[in-house]
């Protein structure tokens, strides 16, 4: 099939290798197209080559790169949703599917416009493997690959097809999920960056500096757990109230089988594809600061965890401590450089857009 990735960065490296290595024409769309080579090589952990993909085009032409192309695939973070499919608008015809990986992020009201044309939406649940890259525009590792994909479309008629495309695609089960709200909802980065970052920057003030950077989650601490656990109880007091089919938006509790916060800190601290991870921060002469222009800021509060508070709020759930973090980050945030999605719906037109 012909295909284009849109965004050269770890996701969108790794599975631009894979489909070309599948046989597929696939262009990306990158604002970089001179740093890229024309073949991409995926290595695992430990240096070993699991592919090669040639790519059919590189370009920062995206009438030229989505021309065509059966399969749309956007990795771009989820502040950039909006701007990407007014600049796609123009250039999308019917039956072009649109996938968003993942797909939380509100990529459903970004892309209202463009599912009105006759295109098909579809995300993933979660992504179907953690990437690295290894040399931009070159190698990517491929880490901790997923055992199954879940995947839900819109309209949810075209989900079964998709599902089995993308099965063959990535040699992946794939399960469809009964609704794109179950995407939306599932309790990931939205939850998990945010209560980590929460607990290590609730304290912080102009002027703070600290002394190195931190691993992510090696040195991950039940002070985050704390937070994640109330998030995700939160999260799920929101799936029971919600009038739809929402039984796979997972609790994390369950995702990652620990019951207790300090078996949840053991947890994220021990898993493999997540070691060496460092916080988003930015190096100044006397130490370290937090980087507010990080996806981890500005996608996961700003799209993933605002979501959630303005869901809530349609259907009258109490969600104290989501709203605790997010009047905390709107508290640091300048919204002029960091926009934030921001839900106006009413109850129906909500709930429609997902039968």
């Amino acid at each position: 099939m012909k295909m284009c990735v849109i965004g050269g960065g770890n996701i969108g490296t790794l599975m631009a290798a894979e489909l070309a290595a599948k046989g597929h024409e696939v262009t990306i769309y990158s604002s970089k197209p001179q740093l890229f080579a024309g073949e991409i090589t995926v290595f695992d952990q430990e240096e070993n080559m699991i592919c090669k993909g040639v790519m059919a085009n590189i370009t920062h032409d995206l009438s030229k790169a989505v021309m065509g192309a059966e399969y749309i695939w956007i990795t771009l973070p989820s502040w950039m949703f909006a701007a990407i499919s007014k600049q796609l608008e123009p250039y999308i015809v019917p039956d072009q599917k649109i996938g968003i990986i993942p797909g939380s992020g509100g990529a459903e009201f970004a892309f209202s416009n463009i599912i009105k044309k006759g295109a098909v939406l579809f995300g993933f649940q979660r992504v179907h493997s953690i990437a690295r890259l290894k040399e931009y525009g070159k190698s990517v590792y491929m880490l901790g690959r997923k055992e199954e994909l879940q995947i839900a479309a819109i309209p949810k008629n075209q989900t079964t097809v998709i599902a089995k495309d993308i099965a063959l695609f990535f040699e992946m089960k794939t399960v469809e999920l009964p609704n794109y709200l179950s995407v939306t909802l599932t309790p990931s980065n939205p939850i998990l960056h945010t209560s980590r970052l929460y607990s290590m920057f609730k304290n912080y003030n102009q002027g703070v500096v600290y002394s190195r950077d931190t691993l992510f989650y090696e040195e991950w601490d039940d002070a985050a757990s704390h937070e994640l656990f109330l998030c995700d109880e939160e999260l799920q007091k929101l799936c029971a109230i919600i009038p739809l089919e929402l039984t796979t938006v997972k609790s994390l509790l369950e995702h990652y089988e620990s019951y207790t916060e300090e078996a949840m800190t053991a947890k994220i601290k021990s898993i493999k594809a997540f070691k060496g991870m460092l916080t988003p921060m930015i190096k100044k002469d006397n130490g370290y600061i937090p980087d507010f222009n990080s996806r981890y800021f500005t996608a996961d509060f700003a799209f993933g965890l605002k979501i959630i508070k303005d869901i809530a709020s349609i259907f009258a759930v109490d969600t104290t401590n989501i709203d605790k973090m997010w009047l905390w980050f709107k508290k640091i945030a300048d919204r002029e450089q960091i926009p934030y999605f921001d839900l106006k719906m009413s109850r129906k037109e909500f709930l429609d857009l997902y039968l």
